[in-house]
């Protein structure tokens, strides 16, 4: 009899132990995007036996996680505890004043020396605060079909020598039934992201008036419309069913692009044409941005000194940010990492080419543009209204430029 009033006692002590350590247990979530969950799979493990924290995470594609934010971030709920947010939405969900300010609540400026100095101001507010903490980076570069140059008889270097180059060597592909390029649009957003003038941010001056009637739009309009009326691009949408067979097929031969498309190319858009392709610098010697991620806690989140805790492991750590690069390509924001001997291994996907160190180079010759609240209103004007009817339509560039202008500032007058 003692011995059964025992047992029940120790079997309920036991019990209660399990109930509070079930309660002790904080569990968070991270709301991303691929390829972010395979990274997560690799470095989770680690995180939550240091920590005793449980992390879910809860993977959209690209368009849907962002439009998903955007009324999180709006209806104060829904959010998970750690978000991701993409470059070209990091200037308006920052102005939304949905997330926490990790300069005043968990000292992030101790770590400003550690990033690359262009990722760090973008995470910033109009208050100089950090709201975004930089997780990966996109250095602009060009992936180019190694075989198909070699037939046509091309030289990289002679290639990306300027646009006029460019195009002669797209003139040599065509006559070898390979286009240049998927789609003429991407060398018009190459140009307008990397031909930011000082003081200028990529659409609004400093005081917030669009830019976008300048030289550097009308420049970047009337290369991209020269590509197109050569009929050297293919007229094709990026992350299309057509574009994943063009990278496949070599339909093209050039895709402008941050380093990270490295990680898609290799891991399943085209693994089976491994060894054909290279990557250089953009043409005409430009540096520049080309997407990039950021880590922040919406103020919505009830375990918010949780999530700070993955965010500072997942970028300020050294190891875990070249473990991250190593699983999906994505490039390390952390500066403290690029003189590891991991960025001199040679790529077997890009025939042997230790194209890590250009992507280090490009990085930090990328000068800093601070991003505006109304980045994303004027993107979708340009790149998806006005330059579709210059290259479409055959609409007159600076007509059409003006005419954006016009919806900028309408669109943008009560952000």
């Amino acid at each position: 009899m003692k011995l059964k009033t025992l047992t029940l006692a120790m079997t309920a002590a036991l019990g209660v132990a399990a109930t509070v350590n079930a309660a002790d247990e904080t569990k968070i979530r991270f709301d991303g995007f691929p390829d972010f969950d395979s990274s997560l799979k690799v470095l989770l493990p680690d995180f939550e036996k240091e920590t005793g924290i449980k992390v879910d995470y809860l993977m959209n594609n690209h368009g849907d996680h962002h439009t998903k934010l955007t009324t999180n971030l709006a209806t104060g709920s829904g959010a998970g505890d750690v978000i991701v947010v993409d470059v070209e939405k990091i200037g308006p969900f920052v102005a939304s004043g949905g997330l926490v300010n990790l300069s005043e609540n968990y000292g992030a400026d101790k770590y400003a020396e550690s990033f690359a100095p262009y990722a760090w101001a973008q995470g910033k507010g109009a208050d100089g605060d950090v709201y975004g903490m930089p997780v990966d980076l996109g250095p602009g570069v060009m992936y180019y079909r190694t075989d198909i140059f070699e037939k046509a008889g091309i030289d990289v270097n002679e290639a990306i020598k300027d646009w006029d180059s460019y195009i002669a060597a797209g003139e040599k592909l065509k006559q070898q039934n390979v286009q240049l390029i998927a789609s003429a649009a991407d060398v018009a957003q190459a140009i307008i992201f990397t031909t930011v003038p000082e003081g200028e941010g990529l659409y609004f001056d400093k005081d917030g008036n669009p830019v976008v009637t300048s030289e550097r739009f009308v420049h970047a309009f009337e290369v991209a419309k020269e590509i197109r009326d050569k009929g050297l691009d293919g007229r094709i949408l990026a992350w299309s069913n057509e574009w994943y067979e063009g990278f496949r097929n070599g339909t093209f031969a050039t895709q402008l692009s941050g380093a990270w498309l490295l990680g898609h190319l290799n891991n399943w858009i085209a693994p089976e044409t491994a060894g054909s392709w290279g990557v250089s610098n953009l043409p005409d010697g430009i540096y520049g941005s080309w997407g990039g991620s950021f880590l922040s806690i919406p103020t919505q989140s009830k375990h918010q000194d949780e999530a700070w805790k993955l965010i500072e492991y997942m970028t300020t750590k050294r190891d875990i940010q070249l473990k991250h690069f190593e699983t999906i390509a994505a490039f390390p924001a952390n500066t403290t990492t690029y003189d590891d001997p991991m960025f001199e291994e040679k790529i077997e996907f890009l025939g042997g080419q230790q194209a890590r160190l250009l992507f280090a180079e490009v990085a930090q010759n990328i000068k800093p543009v601070a991003p505006a609240k109304g980045d994303h209103v004027a993107r979708s004007i340009i790149l998806e209204n006005a330059l579709m009817e210059v290259l479409d339509e055959g609409k007159d560039i600076k007509t059409a430029l003006k005419e954006a202008e016009r919806m900028i500032k309408r669109r943008t007058r009560n952000l």
